[in-house]
């Protein structure tokens, strides 16, 4: 029973990475019906700026979350306007394929500048391990866990409280209504692009904390995991991507713990196909008819 604690707290910890990427993925299907599969890769930016704020510039490891997360929505924002926003019109495939360039833009500019290694991530905090009966938490674990939870209720803050919030959701549901009721539809899908990236950048510098290494192709498995993740709870559902990031942690670290660690992310992927043919909408998702 300890063992399988100690795995079910593991796989919270990694869950909640996995849920900060998955949101961002949800958001911006459930706004412009884009799969983003350059999304990883911003999370793989936001560790290399939380790297230079620390190592370089010798911030506080918060001050430096802040800033990863400031300049990560920036650049969320440029890939948008420059990528995207010019293919809405266009056939799907064709934006999909626009993402899919972008993503391998950002790795192998990362490759060229700073090389293919692995690097150490700053410890900005030293780990202190706490024990509960058996049970082994240490505070790293903690900061990722509250942040994660933190940032999950901001972000629903920002959707169901704020102006902005509203016409995320109103664009959701009908974009040439929104923009008939005066919504300013191009700089909601910024915004919408703006936090995404924000969380897949603290997602970056938070498991670059944790496990002290950073590399420029750091962002394809977590991408692709928080994609499962995102359909898994229902894509375009933002409690549906924190379902679902959970679950996969969860499975993959009690995965893990088994004698079939070596097939971990093919458990993974095949539950996508499994909930894929079970319940294709996902767990929070609901089946919607359309009239023909």
């Amino acid at each position: 029973m300890t063992t399988f604690i100690q795995q079910l707290i593991n796989g919270l910890m990694l869950g909640s990475v996995y849920a900060l990427l998955a949101l961002g993925y949800t958001m911006v299907y459930g706004i412009i019906k884009l799969i983003n599969f350059a999304h990883g890769d911003i999370y793989m930016l936001g560790a290399y700026f939380g790297y230079f704020f620390i190592k370089v510039l010798h911030l506080n490891f918060f001050i430096a979350l802040i800033l990863a997360m400031a300049v990560s929505a920036i650049i969320g924002v440029v890939i948008e306007y420059i990528a995207y926003r010019p293919l809405r019109h266009s056939p799907r495939i064709a934006v999909l394929i626009s993402a899919l360039g972008i993503s391998f833009l950002l790795e192998n500019g990362m490759t060229y500048l700073y090389g293919s290694d692995q690097r150490s991530f700053p410890q900005a905090i030293k780990t202190v391990q706490y024990h509960f009966y058996g049970i082994q938490v240490s505070n790293i674990q903690l900061i990722i866990a509250v942040t994660s939870i933190v940032l999950m209720l901001l972000l629903t803050y920002i959707v169901k409280n704020t102006k902005m919030g509203r016409a995320m959701r109103a664009v959701s549901a009908d974009p040439d209504a929104a923009l008939l009721m005066g919504i300013n539809i191009n700089h909601t899908i910024s915004f919408t692009f703006a936090i995404g990236s924000a969380l897949a950048a603290a997602g970056g510098i938070l498991i670059g904390l944790n496990y002290n290494s950073i590399d420029p192709l750091m962002g394809m498995t977590p991408g692709l995991k928080a994609f499962v993740a995102a359909v898994l709870g229902g894509i375009g559902i933002i409690p549906g991507a924190a379902v679902g990031g959970w679950l996969i942690g969860i499975l993959e670290t009690m995965v893990q713990a088994t004698a079939f660690s070596d097939y971990k992310d093919a458990i993974v992927y095949a539950m996508l196909i499994v909930i894929l043919l079970i319940k294709p909408t996902g767990i929070l998702g609901k089946n919607k008819r359309e009239k023909v």
